[in-house]
């Protein structure tokens, strides 16, 4: 296992080589995002790494010269309009080729881009834009209705620019400067700033399944760090990855965009993930890896089999969150091999490779010269195998740190001890493998019986009108402490409906009594982060037992 890591870790260093005598030739560096384009731009200017597909509408394909000669203009423009090194940016729109434009304007410019998730709106949007202290705003036109009510309330926001993408048709937004007009002309090039790999280029947002989410500064060196993923995941120079998370989330930054660029392999994105589109966009790029997160890999699997799902390109998906209970089941239905992973927009990476290990371990404690993980107690001490813990990491090569914009307390707090507290939950197996378990404060309890989620979620959603099913508790009606009673978020097959009373029939024969959900509640789909995760805390702030969409045994008499 520890030869997979460090022949890994060689690969990486053999990379940074190979590009630091490569870009001393320009006085380039090669951590920085910007400089590492223009080189690939003088390098390989015709290179295609970016493909931009919308459903039946002209692809939008981006090469090494483009992304130079477009983040360039774009970044002359944030100057012309007095933002300065460290001042912020927001970015709200689905994926867009101009998210990675503005990636790589912030990093010409010194200025820190903050995306934002596209589904944001009223308070939520006003918090994100008012915590980042954003100067300007870079937002696309069907989101206008959002934007417009809440720039008032943001005084210090006051250039905004906006993508007439026409996605969703002609939209009123003559009162934004159009972002299209400022990328077709001018200048290619824009003097560097003088900044170093320590200052922020982007603020990410965590995804807020908890509350109200808190932006995690990432310096410049991390666009170096997070682009060398893609050789622990073992990606080929044959590869075409995909992703259809949004960009605003670390994930598709890491797992592909920045991989990409690193590798100069091409990379897919769509405006937003699609289970239904999924397969036939992996035959039509002929995708060999893409990127899955918690519960896309259940909807994916709960929808109706084909007689084609073995017949795809696909060999590899990089997966952080698989449940065990489908696993194996999912590889071989269709056809692929996963390489499960563990990490968190603060910090800590770890992976458990193709074929090593059991299914549904994210790995083992500890990456040579690299990283350790450990699982603890309250009390901090390292938990035994099979004893539910936090999941702590530890980096070997500089300080354990962690930056929220704005909140000291809250980053000093996050790496007590030298160690970042990620908020997970896990365990170790009798061999030390780790295994994800749940968030910390999520484990449900009814009865006195922990209720195992992946196993009552895997029985709901094989029921053929069920594509996405998510299980959480609110306070048990008993007055019971520590005690839950279980909901499950159910949302239909598109052009199917859900019979509520099937799902409990079903839960009654395949469960123990204790496991079976209390309240079935049907939405169109269930609201989730820019991480496809479930919004927990959304729905239980919202649950109401008498609402039209909730359904009891009782009620369905």
């Amino acid at each position: 296992m520890e030869i997979a890591y460090l022949r890994s870790l060689a690969k990486v260093g053999t990379m940074m080589l190979k590009s630091q005598l490569a870009m001393r030739r320009w006085h380039l560096n090669p951590v920085m995002l910007g400089e590492f384009v223009e080189l690939q731009a003088r390098r390989f200017p015709q290179r295609k790494v970016f493909i931009f597909e919308n459903e039946g509408k002209p692809d939008e394909i981006l090469t090494y010269y483009d992304l130079h000669r477009l983040s360039n203009r774009l970044g002359r423009e944030l100057k012309r309009r007095g933002l300065k090194p460290g001042d912020r940016f927001s970015l709200l729109m689905r994926n867009h080729p101009e998210v990675i434009i503005s990636f790589i304007a912030a990093s010409r410019t010194g200025t820190v881009s903050v995306p934002i998730d596209p589904r944001s709106k009223g308070d939520m949007l006003e918090y994100t834009f008012s915590d980042s202290e954003s100067k300007a705003l870079i937002f696309a036109d069907y989101l206008v209705d959002e934007v417009r009510p809440v720039l008032p309330r943001v005084p210090g926001l006051n250039q905004v620019m906006v993508l007439n993408s026409r996605d969703e048709g002609e939209k009123n937004t003559r009162e934004f400067d159009p972002l299209e007009e400022i990328l077709s002309s001018g200048p290619d090039e824009v003097e560097y700033p003088k900044v170093s790999e320590a200052d922020p280029f982007e603020i990410i947002y965590t995804s807020g399944t908890t509350g109200m989410p808190k932006g995690v500064v990432q310096p410049n060196n991390s666009f170096f760090f997070r682009s060398g993923l893609g050789y622990f995941f073992g990606y080929r120079h044959d590869e075409v990855l995909y992703n259809g998370l949004s960009l605003t989330h670390g994930n598709a930054q890491a797992v592909t965009a920045f991989p990409a660029l690193r590798m100069g392999i091409p990379a897919v994105f769509s405006r937003k993930f699609t289970k239904k589109r999924l397969w036939d966009i992996t035959r039509k790029y002929g995708i060999t890896s893409f990127s899955l997160l918690g519960g896309m890999a259940s909807g994916i699997h709960n929808e109706p089999s084909r007689p084609d799902d073995a017949d795809n390109p696909v060999r590899l998906v990089v997966s952080a969150g698989t449940p065990r209970t489908i696993f194996e089941d999912f590889e071989r239905r269709f056809n692929v091999k996963i390489l499960e992973w563990y990490g968190t927009v603060e910090g800590g990476f770890t992976y458990r490779p193709v074929g090593r290990g059991p299914a549904g371990s994210f790995g083992k404690a500890r990456i040579p010269g690299l990283i350790d993980f450990k699982i603890v107690d309250k009390q901090d001490e390292e938990c035994v195998p099979e004893v539910m813990g936090e999941i702590v990491s530890q980096m070997k090569i500089g300080p354990t740190k962690v930056e929220y914009h704005g909140k000291p307390e809250a980053s000093e707090k996050k790496t007590r001890g030298g160690w970042l507290r990620s908020g997970d939950i896990g365990h170790y197996d009798r061999n030390g493998w780790l295994f994800f378990d749940h968030r910390k404060g999520g484990e449900l309890r009814r009865h006195g019986d922990f209720v195992p989620t992946d196993f009552v979620e895997k029985v709901i959603g094989e029921v053929n009108e069920v594509s996405e099913v998510y299980l959480y508790g609110v306070p048990s009606s008993s007055g019971a402490p520590g005690e839950s009673d279980l909901v499950a978020a159910v949302a239909p097959v598109e052009g199917m409906s859900i019979d509520p009373k099937k799902i409990f029939e079903r839960c009654q024969k395949e469960l123990p009594p204790n496991f079976v959900p209390g309240y079935i509640q049907v939405h169109p789909e269930i609201p989730k982060t820019p991480s496809e995760r479930p919004k927990d805390h959304l729905l239980k702030t919202t649950f109401d037992p008498k609402a039209e969409n909730t359904y009891t045994m009782e009620n369905l008499k």
